[in-house]
Formats: structure tokens, sequence, C-alpha cells
């Protein structure tokens, strides 16, 4: 079957005819469907929804409509102390917003007809601070609460002599200081993050794999063919997912799209490079371009293909998770590696096809009677390549031969000594901690925590069925270590036996802490509800608000990481045995991927925790890294493994390994420092759950390059001998004296 296809994208017409297809297909797709980015969601719900907050914040909406809604936080704060005139542009500026209300806009405070002495009651202690909030329709979309914002921002600057307060840095010691926090500030800020990266991730990863690929074969033609591949890849992917997105079938949102811009040009240039490089070794045996390409192409087809099947399920598991975010990240990431799989397997050999010897000009490989050839020509001389083993990979393939023990102890030792750790790491769910501390939502937020109580910038509202009876929640509430103050009840107009009240946390409600206030907050409650005599109280208590939704955020993390992963290593597991027909090969190989993992976790933490002053990783992270990092780990073992059992079918074992280290030592590290380098890239964006999952990420794929794949997978090969095939025997030589 590969025989057949090597001869469809790679014949002397239907090379043509594959790019001519690629070419159609990828135009029409553009042309007939809406770019991917068109449709994102960023406001996509990430729990389900009978989660306990989701149920809490449908009944508010229902029973307390006038509580619902998302508020932006004017964050208004002069050093030393608010003026008279600061007052009357808070006044100018809510006599506006109530009079010409801004688009889903709810009722705001009336701060214009209070006298200023009233006003001033809303300003902190020292009276440098005071909290404009401005409600809006909770299903409002970040575009327009950012246009909104920006007419604030505009009419305040053009009532004040001052400079512009959205513009003066914060805490300036002469001038009136503003800006937008609250969940609305924060839901704008985070879309302009995610949509300046991406061109600017584009753009980056583009350059860094264009100059990595001109450094590793000094060709020009060749750096370019990868690159075409992924980027017809990615014109047929993108258009496909945005009618997916707009036809409903999935979401999709702006983390996603970045992800998956950096896995299609690392995973994508990775599969072209496996396949360029055995492209470039029949060039050196062949006289016939098309032929060697034809014979490149069955040698390697296999395992791209079984590499790119692993990853695609893999990354289709995520589809098992509840959390919403994860699984907005299966169809994506699965269905861009199942396209630029095909294309690596037809459109990249076609590519290959058309330019022939040229791809590697000036140093073109030819065969030896080639080179004898262009000996006697007295024309120009022109530049070969320079014949030369992989020195560094022969050394290294002798080395785990004859000192397998040595270099299975060291590796592991090295391995799990940086896995260890993984129990010191701290993760956090702690939405602001992932965006630049001058992002002015954030901003806000640090005056808000310096001035006033910070809970205000997310309260946590109590809902509870009194069935008629007297429950003094504010007092009993009021008691717990992490409250700071509890409103008084307010009674629902469609059922007064419903009452809410609002609470406010001392400490950052965002933060772990708060988070592991939830349930005691639902056991505070129940207890009030049975001292009052309300049977099945648990029925009868809910709680909404951005913490309780972070501590359910996190339980389904949790749930998700116990199922996912097991999942994704059952799969590999299955692949691996069918691929290899090896049991024992299955065990071992897996298991020093997820080795790889651990030791690239407890690795990230050192240099985020120790080095870059990271307090806590995002909790996301274990389960995103674990995914990609055992998906693709599995890739270069694959590649590696398949040269020795194919090897191992005419010469002895060692001498198998000896030549798989070669073979494939110089194209692994190739693809393995693009790899790693497009994950990088991610690590320069300024938010921190990509700069973190990037940085874990690219340390794996380093260490399954430079460790795994050249050392450790080998030299077990070479311990177990022929177990290794176990309880496969087909096609393999008597082994020698020093083969078990």
């Amino acid at each position: 079957m590969l025989e057949k296809l090597s001869h469809i994208v790679a014949g002397r017409r239907s090379r043509w005819v594959t790019l001519a297809v690629w070419i159609a297909f990828a135009a029409l797709l553009t042309v007939l469907l809406p770019p991917v980015g068109d449709k994102e969601n960023n406001r996509a719900p990430n729990l389900e929804k009978d989660s306990p907050s989701v149920v809490a914040d449908h009944l508010i909406k229902e029973k307390f409509p006038s509580e619902s809604g998302v508020p932006a936080l004017i964050v208004w704060h002069r050093e030393g102390g608010l003026t008279e005139d600061d007052y009357k542009l808070f006044q100018q500026l809510s006599a506006s917003l109530s009079d010409n209300p801004l688009e889903a806009q709810g009722a705001i405070i009336p701060f214009h007809q209070m006298p200023l002495p009233a006003l001033a009651a809303f300003t902190s202690e020292d009276g440098a601070t005071l909290v404009q909030p401005v409600p809006f329709d909770e299903s409002t979309e970040s575009d327009v609460l950012k246009t909104n914002f920006e007419h604030i921002q505009k009419e305040v600057s053009s009532w004040t002599s001052e400079p512009d307060p959205f513009s003066v840095p914060v805490k300036d010691k002469n001038a009136l200081s503003a800006r937008i926090s609250g969940p609305a500030g924060i839901s704008v800020d985070a879309s302009s993050l995610f949509k300046g990266a991406d061109i600017s991730l584009m753009i980056a990863t583009v350059l860094l794999v264009l100059i990595l690929l001109l450094l590793i074969y000094r060709s020009p033609i060749l750096a370019f063919i990868p690159l075409i591949g992924v980027g017809f890849a990615y014109l047929v992917t993108s258009p496909l997912l945005g009618w997916m997105a707009g036809e409903g079938w999935i979401t999709v949102d702006a983390q996603a799209i970045s992800i998956m811009t950096v896995l299609l040009f690392g995973a994508g240039t990775d599969y072209c490079l496996f396949l360029i490089s055995h492209y470039r070794q029949e060039l050196k045996l062949d006289n016939d371009k098309l032929r060697a390409l034809r014979t490149a192409f069955k040698d390697a087809s296999g395992a791209i293909a079984m590499s790119g099947f692993t990853v695609v399920l893999a990354l289709i598991t995520l589809l098992a998770a509840k959390y919403g975010a994860y699984q907005r990240f299966a169809v994506p990431f699965s269905l861009s590696i199942l396209i630029m799989g095909i294309a690596s397997l037809t459109l990249v050999p076609a590519l290959l096809a058309i330019f022939g010897r040229g791809s590697f000009y000036p140093f073109v490989p030819r065969t030896a009677e080639m080179d004898a050839a262009r000996a006697q020509n007295k024309g120009k001389p022109v530049k070969t390549e320079k014949r030369r083993e992989n020195r560094f990979g022969t050394k290294i393939g002798k080395l785990v031969v004859a000192k397998p023990w040595t270099v299975v102890i060291a590796s592991v030792v090295v391995l799990t000594a940086l896995a260890g750790f993984t129990t010191q790491v701290k993760f956090t769910y702690d939405l602001l901690s992932s965006f630049p501390k001058d992002m002015p939502s954030r901003e806000g937020f640090d005056v808000i925590s310096d001035s006033f109580t910070p809970g205000q910038l997310a309260p946590v509202t109590v809902v509870v069925q009194t069935e008629g009876k007297s429950v003094d929640l504010a007092s009993g509430l009021g008691t717990l270590r992490e409250v700071d103050t509890v409103s008084k009840a307010v009674a629902s107009g469609q059922d007064p036996n419903l009452q809410s009240v609002q609470l406010l946390f001392n400490l950052n409600p965002y933060s772990e802490e708060a988070m592991d206030a939830i349930p005691q907050i639902y056991e505070k409650t129940e207890a009030l509800l049975a001292q009052a005599g309300i049977d099945h109280a648990a029925d009868k208590v809910w709680v909404a608000g951005q913490t309780a939704t972070q501590y359910d955020s996190r339980a389904l993390t949790n749930r998700d990481n116990t199922v996912v992963i097991p999942l994704v290593i059952a799969l590999i597991m299955l692949l691996l045995l069918i691929y290899l027909r090896s049991v024992t090969a299955m065990l071992y190989l897996t298991a020093t991927v997820v080795l790889s993992f651990g030791s690239a976790l407890g690795l990230g933490w050192i240099i985020l925790h120790y080095v870059m002053g990271v307090d806590a990783i995002q909790g996301a992270i274990p389960l995103y890294s674990f995914v990609f990092l055992v998906a693709l780990g599995e890739d270069y073992n694959i590649f590696m493994i398949s040269s020795i059992w194919r090897k191992r079918k005419t010469i002895p074992l060692s001498q198998a390994i000896k030549e798989g280290v070669s073979e494939t030592g110089g194209v692994i590290t190739s693809a393995g420092l693009i790899l790693a380098a497009t994950f990088a890239v991610l690590a320069t964006l300024p938010i921190q759950v990509l700069v973190q999952f990037g940085l874990i990420t690219a340390l794996g794929v380093l260490m399954d390059t430079f460790i795994v794949r050249p050392f450790l997978v080998p030299a077990i090969t070479a311990l177990l001998g022929r177990r290794a095939f176990w309880p496969s025997k087909a096609n393999l030589i008597e082994p020698t004296k020093n083969e078990g």
C-alpha cells in the first residue's frame, strides 16, 4: 500500500497533480468557509450545567435578577486623597451612564444624585481610592465591553484638565489614576492579550523554524518545503474548524488557536524532516531521484503515519474531559495533526519530487557515480555535500551497547531526581496571576487590595431556602476566618422564602485559600438551616461567584486528570503493541516517556519557582503538558525503535542499535530542537499559563531528544536483548554471544 501511495504522490506526472489538488482544496476552503479566528469564542463555559456554582448562578439570575450581571469596577485613586473635583468627575460619569446607558449596561449606583459627603463614604479609609461599579449583562461579548470601556475612557479624558487618568501610572503622586477591573475588566484584558498574541506568535514561530531549518540544512529551498507543507495544512485546518465552530459542533477559543499554531509548526516540521532525512540518504545511493524518493517514502512513511496517529489519538482523548477548556482542545489539535500527517505523506513528497536534488542546493547529495562523472566535467565546479558519518551518533550507539547498565542507571537517576521535585509543585487557579502585572485590570485589583478588602473584586453570593423560618446568615457566616463582611439578607421578589447575602473575603478571592473556604461556607450555611429546623438543608443552599466557580473548576480538573491521563497511557500502549507486536517494548517505551514527563515538570518547577520567582503554576498545566509530551515523546521513540527493528531483521541486535542510534540521531536531534523551540516561543508571551506550558513542554521535548531517545531507550533495548521483542520472534537472525 505504501509503495502504491509513493507512486501516486511522487510520480513524474502525479506529483504535479498532488500539488494542484492541495492548492485547489486549500483555495476552495479559504473562499467558501470562514477562518477559525472569526469563530472563536472566548466566553465559552468551562463548567458543566449541573456544577453547583452554575446552578447557583442560574438561580440568582431567575430569582434575583437585580443581582445578576458582570460588573466592571472603575478604580479611582489619588495619592494623598481624592479632591472635590475628583468627586465631581465621578458624578459626571455617573450622570452620563444613567442618562445614556452603554450597550448591555445594567442599573448603576446613582453617584450623581448623592451629596459629596455621602459619596465620600464610598472611599477607602485613607480617602485615596473609590470603586465605581458598572454592571453589564452576563452574556455581553468582550468586544462590546471593550467598546464600552473605550467610550468611558474617552469621555473622562475630555472632561478633565489633568492627564488622562487611564494613562496615568497607578499611585502617581501628582495626578488621579483610573483602571477598569472586576470580572468585566479582566475578561476584556484577557481577550486583548490573546488577540495580540496570535499574530506575534505566528510570526515568531515561522521565523524561528525558518532560521533553524536554514542552520540545519543550509539550503534555502529545503528550509521552505516543510513551511509550505505546514502552511497548506493550516490553510485547510483553519476553515474546517471555522465551519465546524459555525455549525455549533465545536467551540474554539484564542488559547486553543495559539497552541494549535505552535503544534502544527513543531510537529509538522518534524514529520517533514524524517522523510527528508531518508530522501537525502537514498539520493546518495540512487541516480534516479524519483526512485530514491519512493524508497525513502517506503522506509519513513510507516513511522510517520504511526507517530501522527499516536498524537491524534492522544489529543482526541481530551474529549473524555469534562472541563470545557480541555474539551475545546481536542478537535482543533487532533484535526490539525491529522491534516499535517496527510500533508507530510502527500504534499511534501510531491514537492520533493518536483525539486529533486535541487531541494538541497547548494549542498546537493549525489551518488559516487555522479560525483565521478562531475569530476570529469570541465565546467564550473559546483559544491557537493561533504560525506561524513554522524560521528557523535555513532559514538553514542557504541556507548549504549558497550555499557548499557551504566547508561540506564545514569539516565534513570537524573530523570528520577528531577521528577522528585514534582512533589513540591504548588498549583493555583488564580486567574489574575496568569496576567502581566501591568495589565489594567490587575493594576486595579492591586489598588483595591491595598485600599479595601480584596474580596470586593469578586463577592460570593449565598442563597438559601428558609421555608419561612428565621435564619441569621450574616452573623453565622461572619464567624468564618476567611470572611471580612456579610451583607444583610435580601429576599427574592418571586419567592420571599429565598434569601441571599453577599460575602466578602478578607483575602484574594481568586486564591487557593479562598477556594478552600467554599466547602466551609456550605457547611456553615447548612448548619444554620439545620439549627432553624429546616430539613434536608444540603439541598437548600446555593453558593455563586468567581471563587465558587474556580472551586468547581479545580474539582473538575482533578477529575479529568484521573480519567484522561490513564486513558492516554492505555491508548498509546495499545498502539505500540499493535505497531511493534512486543509487550516488552510497549512497557519500557511507555515508561520512559512518562518518566520524561515527570522530570520535565520537576525541572520546570525548579526554573519557574527558584529562578523566575513563580509561587505556583496554573492547575491546568500538568494535563496539558502530559498529553503533549507523552504523545510527542513517543514519536521520537517510534522513529528510532523502528530503525532498530528494521535493521534487526538482517544484522545482530548490537549492530542494529549502533546503526539505529547513528542513523536517527541527527534528524531526531534537529526535529527535537525545532519542536522545543516552537513551544519555547510560548514563553515569550505575556500570559503566564502559556509561558509555563511552553517552558515545561519544551523541557520535556529536550529530555526526550537528548536523554531518553539516544541513551535510555537504546540502552534498555541492549540490556533486554531478544527479550525486547517478546513475544514476537519473526524475521530475527540468530543472536551473537553478547545478546541474550
